[in-house]
């Protein structure tokens, strides 16, 4: 069975059994007919691959191991709680990709294979995956980022609460993508995704991004514009991607590049509170 999904407008297949999908229910909303895929994903069962880690990243529980084959195939192991999901085992492009799964956190193992390999194979496309959460507002999206525990999630919270016609676009895992207009210039627009944080978001909606915005805790609320490398240095962090891939560092860097120099931005020192929200909304509004 195969099915084929559409996300910031970038078209994957997924192939699997009949239980597959029953866990697949966050990608319902982006489900399109048979056509071309940027990438594909088989999930099944079958023997561990053999492979060298050459890379760890931990992240509150989760654990994902990258890798090579010793025929060069790039690995991803996914862990939860010292746990294996599964095993990625890819094409050199990204373009292809098998999950083997193990029969623990297989929903887990789905979704981070789709979220490595969709960050990989359109990292040249002008279009990044973001740790970050997303919220809309008067017709255009607001991008707040921030490390783990920054807060992100609560400062939407904040706006859906005391900023009114705001609505939640994602909880952590929106797609940004760029796109040249007439004159040779860009457009940036942020998309929902069927990657979600701990509030359930999976929303095919998409906005022109207005703005993004760099959290960081402190015992009062303050805000400033952040340009230049300021503005850069904030955003590359937060995006997913494999950088010492030579080809992927160049395409995301290119991408930071464009959203640095013509997306406004802004640093926001802040407290949980509808003050924060107020006043992030407020000089948002001014320079819109």
């Amino acid at each position: 069975m195969t099915r084929y999904y559409k996300v910031a407008g970038h078209v994957f297949c997924v192939s699997g059994e009949a239980e597959v999908f029953a866990m697949m229910g966050n990608y319902a909303p982006f489900a399109v007919q048979g056509t071309d895929a940027l990438f594909s994903l088989s999930v099944e069962s079958g023997e561990v691959p053999l492979f060298k880690e050459e890379l760890r990243q931990e992240d509150e529980g989760q654990d994902i191991i990258c890798g090579k084959t010793a025929d060069g195939r790039p690995v991803f192991e996914f862990r939860w709680w010292n746990e294996t999901a599964g095993w990625l085992v890819c094409s050199a492009d990204y373009r292809e990709g098998r999950l083997v799964t193990t029969g623990q956190h297989t929903k887990m193992g789905i979704d981070n294979a789709l979220m490595v390999l969709f960050a990989l194979a359109t990292a040249g496309l002008s279009t990044v995956l973001f740790h970050a959460a997303i919220v809309s507002y008067q017709g255009k999206g607001y991008m707040f980022l921030g490390p783990s525990g920054t807060g992100k999630s609560t400062h939407a919270g904040l706006w859906l609460k005391y900023i009114g016609g705001t609505e939640l676009a994602n909880d952590d895992n929106p797609v940004v993508r760029i796109d040249e207009v007439g004159n040779g210039g860009t457009v940036a627009r942020v998309y929902g995704s069927p990657w979600s944080g701990k509030t359930p978001c999976y929303r095919n909606v998409s906005y022109p991004l207005g703005g993004i915005v760099l959290l960081h805790q402190a015992p009062y609320n303050k805000i400033r514009r952040l340009t230049g490398i300021h503005a850069y240095a904030s955003l590359v962090s937060s995006i997913s991607g494999k950088r010492w891939d030579e080809r992927i560092a160049d395409g995301l860097h290119q991408t930071e590049n464009v959203l640095a120099s013509s997306v406004p931005m802004w640093y926001l020192e802040c407290l949980p509170d509808e003050a924060a929200a107020v006043l992030c909304c407020t000089e948002i509004s001014k320079e819109q």
